[in-house]
């Protein structure tokens, strides 16, 4: 049997999730930093450019972004908990932190348009009322959003056409409401400690992992399909997938990183995941150096590879490198700074 990890080891874990995560958002955002004015070539989608796209629509497209929601959403819960032992006010301090992160968004905004940080910092704000709420009425609010959003995906691949519905359907069918759901899935994880106890909780996990990966496999077949056949409907059947996918992959990597020494040889990962916030930014600031420098005229799915290898490669050694002098990365710090002041604030002594 594979030994337990420690506390401090499941941060760890959840670094090297988010430093997966960051990856698999590079993967996307890629091709993003290229901006096609009116008249630019498009790019080539025939041959290995078409399966490459195809499959980075099947393994990463809306997956990894709800793994680094799932994870903001425990991070959001933790933060919160740890002012409130602190004696703070922890609904307070959190729209302050979320208030903060919505005004440097909007200064990502003029380096990268694609920036997600501002819908993060607006959507994040509507999980303040939930802070003091039970863990059954957070599952009630999780099943419910959750069950809006398939039913509402179902109904646009199945019943199209439905006229003045169809704007409805697309407000709860969107990436917003689906980064709402992976939040308050996070909060809830959190607020329930099921996080803590990976290793009691691991037969029913098992068979969670098991039924999303059948899940996983039917899902990908029907987007293949549907990419082939240049069907309509491939960005409605790959959100209807991403729920199930995205809970496979996090049920294998949480149970994976139950083993000690496969945190320790994803350590490096960790250090991108943890300092997200700065790699984050620091992505579009690289990527659209790189594709500047070598004169891109369009960003291919080859391209977007290669890239995005190379980006991430950079940020291992950096971050790495960063760690061995510094606690924290420099927007982490700027953020900590912005939402304490000089330090977090504490009990008054009696």
């Amino acid at each position: 049997m594979n030994p337990s990890i420690s506390q401090k080891e499941r941060i760890i874990s959840l670094d090297i999730i988010r430093g997966l995560a960051l990856f698999g958002i590079l993967l996307i955002n890629v091709g993003a930093f290229k901006v096609i004015m009116e008249g630019d070539p498009l790019p080539d989608y025939s041959g290995i450019n078409g399966i490459i796209n195809t499959l980075i629509i099947i393994f990463v497209q809306k997956k990894f972004f709800s793994i680094f929601s799932f994870l903001f959403g425990v991070g959001l819960y933790i933060f919160a908990s740890r002012a409130e032992s602190r004696g703070d006010r922890p609904r307070w301090r959190m729209a302050r932190r979320l208030l903060i992160l919505l005004l440097l968004g909007i200064i990502h905004v003029f380096i990268f348009w694609g920036t997600i940080l501002p819908v993060y910092a607006i959507i994040g704000l509507f999980l303040i009322p939930f802070y003091h709420t039970t863990v059954s009425t957070l599952k009630k609010w999780l099943m419910g959003m959750t069950s809006i959003y398939i039913i509402s995906l179902m109904v646009k691949i199945f019943l199209p056409s439905q006229g003045a519905v169809s704007s409805i359907l697309d407000i709860f069918s969107n990436d917003a409401m689906q980064i709402f759901i992976m939040f308050l899935a996070g909060f809830l994880t959190a607020k329930s400690g099921w996080l803590t106890h990976i290793q009691e909780l691991s037969k029913p996990i098992r068979w969670i992992q098991m039924a999303s990966f059948l899940l996983f496999v039917g899902f990908s077949l029907w987007i293949w399909n549907a990419s082939q056949s240049g069907s309509s409907n491939v960005d409605s059947v790959t959100g209807l997938g991403s729920l199930p996918t995205t809970l496979f992959y996090l049920t294998t990597l949480f149970l994976l990183l139950e083993n000690k020494q496969m945190v320790k040889f994803l350590t490096p990962i960790s250090r991108v995941g943890q300092m997200a916030f700065t790699n984050y930014v620091a992505q579009s600031i690289i990527g659209t150096a790189i594709i500047s420098t070598i004169g891109l005229e369009v960003v291919s799915p080859k391209d977007i590879l290669y890239i995005a290898v190379l980006i991430y490669m950079i940020q291992i050694i950096c971050s790495t490198i960063w760690f061995k002098f510094f606690s924290m990365g420099p927007l982490e710090k700027l953020w900590r700074l912005m939402t304490y002041g000089t330090k977090p604030a504490t009990k008054n002594p009696s």
